[in-house]
């Protein structure tokens, strides 16, 4: 049983490593642990060599793990058409458990994170030598089970472990400029959304799905592997071990039920845009493979710029202003543009509008962090256990991302019965007489409710 001097000396330690002041923008500092006794200096935060370090190749894990599932339509178009897999059944069911996955596990995997910082501290490196063995084993596939099971199942679960770090750490890298540091990272799957599809198109071309798989994981490896020595915690593991017991009472909470709420209702939507643009730009307005490609490499390069702009403003503005700016760019974008589009560059607008205010909302997530972890202990709540936990920012984040993935899993099916028949078609004008007329307003509808919070703020829910 943990004594109450080593629990304070924790305490203590987290306090100073956290403190945003501009002292803590020096390379090192000093500390004391709980009897006066000075401990190793520790490095700075919100700046200096380490903390860029960190955060770079959290850049490259994320770029690599997350591209690479949202990259998956470049395999299922092959899938489809080329031996041993064209006819099969079930070929999708391959992406939305990679990315499924990842989300859904996230509050479990960074539990166990949280729970056993001393073991944890490899788990990067593990993570990625499970998604290459993954990726290798995908490759002597025959059969869609296989690929489900491989570059489905195994992957995410790679793929998760390798990605916790990052998201635990970078609360004690990044106080002052956390927000902005999120959006960095997470601007990667942007970026990498417009190299990837090519890379792996072209590959898959040119050298067949087994090369293919092999090549890229030995990519993966040969890029992340030297720089999951940089993904590492900046206060000591044996400190880290004795951090403060945190809670899970917040899920149930009225303040994150409701961020929850709206968080879920803008996943459904989200995604499918990303899905369905270069059909809609092939089979409504004519366009060739390529133009059509550049419909989602517009989103993502968007995408990139959105995230990075939002974690700089996520530092400044309360939360639900961030929130509300992302969907009134994405709702109008959406309603306008894509539902009038009749024209490539008109849909193109729509794309890099849609990239900049949707792709950027889970950068506020940060905000939304802060806002459920400043709360304080469980209001008081609950047993002598769990009086003065408080709610942890990465478990925050975990079912933030797990309410993400929720949307995801709904959202391929429910996308299937948007523009079943055609709906519309012929009967309205612009896209919404396209035959995709549900499926932009349903798009456009999801988007105006994931700023519902808001309105809740401003009637004193939040």
């Amino acid at each position: 049983m943990r004594s109450e001097a080593g629990a304070t000396t924790a305490i203590e330690l987290q306090s100073r490593s956290a403190d945003p002041s501009p002292r803590t923008a020096s390379p090192e500092r000093q500390a004391e642990d709980g009897n006066g006794n000075e401990m190793p200096s520790l490095p700075g935060v919100d700046g200096g060599k380490d903390a860029w370090l960190f955060l770079a190749a959290c850049f490259m894990i994320e770029a690599l793990v997350w591209g690479f599932s949202y990259c998956f339509g470049v395999f299922q178009d092959y899938y489809t058409t080329h031996e041993p897999f064209i006819g099969a059944s079930n070929i999708p069911v391959i992406g939305t458990c990679a990315m499924g996955i990842m989300y859904l596990s996230t509050p479990l995997v960074m539990y166990l994170h949280r729970r056993f910082p001393k073991q944890a501290r490899h788990s990067t490196i593990i993570g990625l030598l499970i998604m290459c063995l993954a990726l290798a084993l995908s490759s002597f596939s025959t059969t869609v089970t296989h690929l489900i099971v491989t570059q489905g199942i195994f992957y995410a679960i790679g793929g998760s472990v390798a990605y916790a770090s990052c998201i635990v750490y970078l609360d004690e890298w990044f106080v002052a400029r956390r927000g902005l540091a999120f959006g960095i990272m997470w601007s990667a799957t942007g970026l990498s959304g417009v190299v990837l599809p090519l890379l792996l198109e072209r590959l898959l071309s040119s050298q067949g799905y087994q090369t293919t798989l092999r090549i890229f994981a030995c990519l993966v490896f040969a890029l992340t592997a030297p720089l999951s020595w940089f993904v590492k915690p900046r206060l000591p593991v044996a400190q880290a071990s004795h951090a403060k017991p945190f809670s899970l009472r917040f899920v149930v909470q009225r303040p994150f039920v409701l961020y929850q709420v709206f968080n879920v209702a803008e996943a459904v939507g989200f995604f499918l845009p990303g899905i369905y643009l270069p059909s809609y730009a092939r089979a409504v307005l004519g366009a060739s493979s390529v133009p059509a490609v550049v419909a989602t490499m517009l989103v993502n390069v968007a995408s990139w710029a959105g995230c990075v702009a939002m974690g700089w403003m996520i530092d400044r503005l309360e939360v639900t202003k961030c929130l509300l700016l992302s969907t009134v760019g994405a709702t109008l974008g959406t309603f306008l543009l894509w539902g009038l589009s009749d024209s490539l560059p008109v849909l193109y607008v729509f794309c890099v509008v849609y990239g900049l205010f949707a792709g950027s909302y889970t950068s506020a997530w940060p905000g939304v962090m802060k806002e459920i972890t400043k709360s304080g202990p469980a209001d008081g709540e609950g047993d002598g256990n769990e009086h003065g936990k408080l709610a942890d920012p990465s478990m925050v984040f975990a079912f933030l991302a797990m309410g993400r993935g929720i949307g995801n899993v709904i959202s391929g099916p429910l996308s299937e019965a948007l523009i079943k028949g055609m709906p519309w078609k012929g009967q309205a004008f612009g896209g919404y007489g396209s035959g995709y007329g549900g499926l932009i307003a349903f798009t456009g509808a999801t988007a105006f409710f994931g700023g519902g919070s808001y309105v809740w703020k401003r009637l004193g829910w939040l």
